[in-house]
C-alpha cells in the first residue's frame, strides 16, 4: 500500500471537504466548535497536515449535513496515481 498524506485521492478528499464547509457557510472556527476541537484541528486536516479516521469523517458529515457516501465516491473516482 502506498503512502496516502500526499495522494491526488487525499487531495480530493480535502477539496471536497472545504467546498461542504463552505457550502454549509462556516469558517474553521465555527466548525471546530461544531466538533469540540481547536481550529487548529480543522486547518491541519484542511491543510493535508492531517489525516482523518472514519469516525472523524463520519462526524464532519453529520455537522456539515453531507452524505458520507457521495463524496467517498468522488475520492474513488478520483485516479490513484497522476495520468
Amino acid at each position: 500500500m502506498s503512502k496516502t498524506l500526499r495522494s491526488l485521492r487525499q487531495q480530493r478528499l480535502i477539496e471536497l471537504l472545504v467546498e461542504r464547509r463552505k457550502q454549509a457557510g462556516l469558517s474553521q472556527a465555527v466548525l471546530a466548535d461544531k466538533l469540540g476541537r481547536y481550529q487548529s484541528v480543522v486547518a491541519a486536516i484542511e491543510s493535508g497536515g492531517r489525516r482523518l479516521d472514519v469516525v472523524e469523517f463520519l462526524e464532519l458529515a453529520e455537522v456539515l449535513g453531507f452524505d458520507p457516501h457521495e463524496i467517498l465516491d468522488l475520492v474513488r473516482a478520483t485516479p490513484r496515481r497522476p495520468a
